[in-house]
């Protein structure tokens, strides 16, 4: 899935224009972002949870030359999902049948 397929899905599922949609999606990666940064703690609960990790230096190699190559220390974003998230894309909890993935049908006219 993309952002525009999740701009999408958010436009169809609330009942929003796409640009209304394209403005919350934005905001909730922008606030993920901005909490990243100054190193808070991002924690959905059900879903999972947003943190940086610290890497240290280090030394490593150019692949095509083979010279040393001195890698700075850097923070990364690190993702870590829930127990409930595993279990439902391991379905254990609720299988979730063609129907539930299926798009809905069109309205009658």
């Amino acid at each position: 899935m993309t952002k525009a397929d999740l701009i999408d899905e958010v436009s169809r599922l609330a009942e929003l224009t796409r640009k209304d949609s394209e403005v919350i999606v934005e905001t909730i990666f922008d606030s993920i972002v901005r909490s990243l940064r100054v190193g808070d703690k991002i924690e959905i609960r059900g879903f999972g949870s947003f943190r940086t990790r610290q890497r240290k230096p280090r030394v490593g190699r150019n692949p095509k030359t083979g010279d040393r190559v001195e890698v700075p220390a850097k923070k990364i974003p690190f993702f870590k999902p829930s127990k409930e998230l595993k279990d439902l894309v391991n379905g254990e909890q609720g299988e979730v049948t063609a129907a539930d993935s299926a798009p809905p049908p069109p309205p009658a006219p």
